[in-house]
């Protein structure tokens, strides 16, 4: 036979060269030998469980996207104080975040990993800004009331201060020191020129009454952190340097007899006589632990079904968080047009709560509420430094006004009188918080008798301290 290089032919069949390696099967030359392979497991098998890893990876995507959007958000909001930095930072947060296990789960479950990818993490950036344009970035549907007609006049401070204020000029003899209402809150006007005003003005007094910086008519500050205790106590006294009075005739409300005190102890030569009518803590931190009396357990069940409505507002839940990391992007997030109409629509649901009667609506004048003014000035007036040992020197006559069933705590009134030398206590029967309100003719009785020199009126109950 004859013999080609490397193969050998016999019949039509071709073998490999002699001396390979190559053994036929069954032992036969010139067949191949059949691989062993060990058992593995089938296609589909396999696959499925790619698959269930893939989707796995996906799902913790999706359930990472709100958590990594929320830190990043806030982190964002306490270095920067801005809403649109803050949601950029968050969206890119959660497109980085989320990637990187969408990325593997697509790995895994996608023959198109790239696109598989990109499809869901724009899926997830997608739901994170759509979640918010319809829960935290919605406004909210506020209707704000038209503010009452009245004569205002403007200041400019020397602190800086726009302040919106109305005169109401004394008749006949005008000897006495003008006198200078102060509204309560913080941040919670009249609406201007009252009854009181008009029956003081009619004995020679010039009256003054002004929204405090943050209230009304006056100004806002565009950084909210500016509402302080001290700025108001500082307006206060370039009022009076404004209207070249040596000395104030304080008349106070509530957080406005807070802030007649804090005067008073920084600038005792500068009051001639005070009124404190249903007074607010004279030193907040003292009362921090045992509560000053709070008007929120004496809501009836419609007036605690809107606050609890409106507590359940996304919007308003990511304004209470951010109001604790820095107020100043709570601000930009809600501002002032948006949450002052809010605040007068509660003030107007729960103000009969502050009465005798909660269960009776309320009709009390009032002006624009100021939301942020109220919440930094109540935060501030924690951190204030003590003023009852300066007002324990002051000679100031001074009348303390309680309402029979105000939801202050009596003790309260009680320290104004035992701190401020002279000074007297009386309770008016029939009267809540909101006395002027419930019993106006006489509240104007007792406040004109005392800033004329002649007796306090007798009350049932009869008087809770010294007469001046």
């Amino acid at each position: 036979m004859p013999r080609i290089r490397g193969i050998v032919r016999e019949k039509g069949r071709a073998y490999p060269r002699r001396g390979t390696n190559s053994v036929p099967s069954g032992g036969r030359p010139g067949h191949r030998a059949v691989p062993t392979v060990a058992a593995m497991p089938t296609t589909s098998a396999f696959s499925l469980r790619r698959r269930i890893a893939g989707w796995t990876l996906t799902a913790v995507a999706v359930l990472l996207a709100a958590p990594v959007a929320i830190v990043a958000f806030l982190l964002a909001v306490s270095a920067a104080a801005s809403i649109p930095v803050a949601m950029a930072a968050a969206l890119g947060a959660t497109a980085l975040g989320c990637a990187v296990p969408a990325g593997l789960g697509a790995r895994l479950a996608f023959r198109r990993r790239r696109a598989a990818t990109l499809l869901v993490t724009g899926l997830l950036v997608g739901a994170v800004s759509l979640a918010s344009a319809l829960t935290v970035f919605r406004p909210l549907e506020v209707r704000p009331v038209p503010l009452p007609p009245q004569a205002t006049r403007y200041w400019t401070l020397s602190t800086g201060s726009r302040i919106a204020y109305t005169l109401t000029p004394g008749r006949g003899h005008r000897g006495a020191a003008p006198v200078v209402r102060l509204h309560g809150g913080p941040g919670t006007p009249g609406a201007g020129p009252d009854d009181l005003d008009r029956d003081l003005a009619a004995r020679g007094f010039d009256v003054y009454t002004y929204d405090q910086l943050g209230s009304g008519r006056s100004e806002r500050l565009s950084d909210p952190t500016g509402y302080t205790v001290a700025r108001q106590v500082a307006d206060l006294e370039a009022i009076r340097t404004r209207i070249r009075a040596p000395k104030l005739i304080l008349v106070g409300s509530s957080w406005g007899a807070t802030l007649a005190a804090s005067y008073m102890a920084e600038h005792p030569d500068n009051v001639a006589k005070a009124v404190f009518t249903s007074p607010g803590a004279l030193w907040a931190p003292e009362w921090k632990k045992s509560g000053e009396g709070d008007i929120w357990d004496r809501l009836t069940p419609r007036q605690r079904k809107r606050m609890d409505d409106l507590e359940a507002s996304p919007r308003l839940i990511a304004w209470s968080v951010l109001m604790d990391v820095d107020p100043r992007a709570a601000h930009a997030l809600v501002p002032d047009k948006e949450i002052d109409p809010l605040f007068d629509e509660l003030l107007s649901t729960v103000g009969s709560a502050a009465t005798c009667h909660p269960e009776r609506a309320l009709h009390e004048a009032s002006s624009r509420a100021g939301f942020y003014s109220n919440q930094l000035i109540s935060d501030d007036a924690l951190k204030v430094p003590d003023p009852r040992p300066a007002l324990r020197t002051v000679h100031a006559p001074a009348l303390v006004l309680r309402g029979q069933c105000d939801y202050k705590r009596p003790e309260i009134a009680r320290e104004y009188r035992d701190t401020i030398p002279g000074a007297a206590l009386l309770q008016i029967p029939g009267a809540g918080h909101v006395i002027e309100a419930e019993q106006p003719e006489l509240y104007r009785t007792s406040v004109t008798a005392f800033l004329t020199d002649r007796p306090l009126p007798r009350t049932s109950p009869s008087t809770l301290g010294r007469q001046p």
